[in-house]
């Protein structure tokens, strides 16, 4: 039996040594992602209308019509608003 190219065994290590990076990487502490919401979004988030009295009442509104089942979709009304989607 006749081995070829005994060095190749050596082709191993440049695997290990990458393997090593990473181990040493990951014991050290990486940095965490961080959100910073501007002062403009926070305001926009205060004054959105998603939680205004109104808003809330048509929501409440809509709950009890859906509860009861007296709650009606218009199919043509539905059928409008995607027909320019439809289009594309």
């Amino acid at each position: 039996m006749k081995i070829n190219e005994t060095n190749r065994i050596g082709a191993i290590n440049p695997y290990h040594k990458q393997n090593e990076a990473r181990a040493s990487e990951a014991g050290k502490a990486r940095r965490k992602d961080e959100v910073q919401i501007s002062a403009a979004a926070k305001e926009m988030l205060t004054t959105s209308k998603a939680n205004s009295a109104e808003r809330q009442e048509k929501i409440n509104q809509l709950k009890q019509s859906v509860a009861s089942g007296t709650y009606h979709v218009e199919a043509g009304k539905i059928a409008e608003k995607l027909l320019p989607y439809l289009k594309e």
